[in-house]
């Protein structure tokens, strides 16, 4: 039923975004003459590799600098780049993912190889389903550039403050996976280009209908300063990236 769903939205959802996707595509091309397109290779189900398409929002070749993690500050955001990037039209190409099976609508953000390395045994359970284009941490840490704006190291710091409880919601998400879940994360994420307090709170709603534990439900509030953390399944904070 999922992929089924997953079929009928993502061919849905690229019909009816073109209209929008192809002057972006311009727009993004007209900067600097180069594909609109940021093809790059993640870590899906099972540890296979493919390669995700998302709209280009930074310089071209960008990934080459080494930096994994992105500030909203980061001098590789081209100016058409943050507006993409403020309405998430860049994650909107990835239905060409899901469409091809790659990916799922809802599910774990899909990661590069070198994070994939630093997996714990835990983490490692993030790879039994397929990535997804959104999901609880997706919403949680939708301000992930501001969180990093400042960061001297944006790869460590994340690691340090976003990784460790990114994998507890999306190994919770695994946990508890259900079409109904996917529709409710589907509408939030909606919801959150609008207004975050709001998405938030429906969050807050999930968590306590499938009786999250209260530390998770307390970081998910994102009320209070982000610490550093160890990630699921360590008992040390990770010091080096």
């Amino acid at each position: 039923m999922k992929r089924l769903f997953d079929v009928l939205i993502s061919l849905g959802g690229l019909i009816l975004t073109a209209p929008l996707l192809i002057p972006v595509c311009v727009l993004i091309w007209s900067q600097d003459f180069a594909s609109p397109f940021y093809i790059a290779p993640r870590v899906g189900k099972n540890s296979k590799i493919f390669k995700m398409v998302k709209l280009r929002s930074m310089v071209n070749n960008a990934d080459k600098s080494g930096v994994d993690s992105t500030g909203a500050n980061d001098r590789r955001i081209t100016p058409i780049g943050k507006f993409v990037r403020s309405y998430k039209l860049d994650e909107l190409a990835q239905l060409w993912n899901v469409l091809k099976g790659d990916m799922s609508l809802v599910g774990p953000r899909p990661n590069v190889q070198r994070e994939v390395n630093l997996y714990t045994e835990v983490e490692l359970g993030l790879l039994s389903v397929r990535p997804g284009i959104t999901d609880i941490s997706s919403i949680v840490f939708s301000d992930e550039g501001e969180i990093l704006k400042d960061s001297q190291d944006p790869d460590l710091d994340y690691n340090q403050l976003i990784r460790p409880w990114k994998s507890r919601l999306g190994l919770f998400y695994v946990e508890n996976s259900s079409l109904a879940l996917d529709l409710k994360l589907i509408f939030l994420t909606v919801v959150a280009i609008i207004s975050r307090e709001k998405a938030l709170a429906g969050v807050q709603n999930i968590l306590n209908d499938l009786g999250a534990d209260e530390r998770l439900k307390k970081v998910a509030k994102r009320q209070e300063q982000l610490t550093p953390c160890p990630p699921p399944g360590a008992r040390e904070i990770v010091m080096s990236r």
